[in-house]
């Protein structure tokens, strides 16, 4: 039972480290809104890397940003955000594969190898923050724009890439929580064989100490 909850958050995870893959390199985070426009002959959509135009022919032309340090700052956050994400997924993945009950590592002990699936659970719960936090900020600023009255530049629409985001996100968040509930926790502590022992103090201060073991006859006997 625990295996196939590893192997199942392990695939989600890594199906939404797919699609953040997707997503970062998508060019439709954006998309031109077409809503006070009479004719729709052409199509603006961006991204975080280039932006491009699209006629009703069919024709499509991209063109790279010329400046980095010229772009919204959000823009280079979200780009940030995303390069981190990749790189925490990639990690958890990693992980996560050394961390299943499977997974042969030397003489590396269960409780080990459950840290192990926990550390890659928690990195793709961190990736797929990352995420989130990109793609949410991103959509946020799209639609203050779209809202803004006094907003005099082109007005964009939510793309396709955002919608991707959100599900890369969920999966790999998903994919984290299970790996780590499905990490195996030792005992909490240790076993007493099956004897209690009773501290108490007399009005003397003379110490008693006492160690009950219950027999097959339910007897039981009490040393003092």
């Amino acid at each position: 039972m625990i295996l196939a909850f590893q192997v199942l958050g392990l695939s989600l995870g890594v199906m939404g480290w797919c699609l953040e893959n997707s997503c970062t390199s998508s060019h439709s985070w954006r998309v031109l809104s077409h809503s006070g426009a009479v004719t729709t002959n052409s199509w603006q959509f961006e991204g975080l890397w280039m932006t491009c135009a699209a006629t009703s022919l069919g024709s499509v032309q991209c063109q790279k940003y010329k400046t980095v340090l010229g772009l919204p700052g959000y823009i280079q956050a979200c780009r940030a955000l995303m390069i981190i994400a990749l790189l925490l997924g990639l990690a958890s993945i990693i992980v996560s594969v050394l961390g299943l009950k499977c997974t042969k590592i030397g003489s590396t002990s269960e409780q080990a190898k459950g840290k192990i699936a926990l550390t890659g659970g928690s990195l793709f719960i961190l990736s797929g923050l990352s995420t989130l936090t990109a793609v949410s900020w991103y959509a946020a600023r799209v639609v203050q724009e779209f809202h803004d009255p006094f907003f005099v530049g082109v007005r964009f629409e939510l793309g396709a890439g955002l919608y991707m985001g959100w599900g890369a996100a969920c999966l790999a968040i998903l994919g984290g929580v299970m790996l780590c509930f499905s990490c195996k926790r030792g005992p909490s502590g240790p076993t007493t064989g099956g004897y209690s022992h009773n501290y108490s103090k007399t009005s003397g201060g003379q110490q008693i100490y006492k160690a009950a073991h219950v027999s097959e006859s339910g007897s039981s006997k009490a040393y003092v």
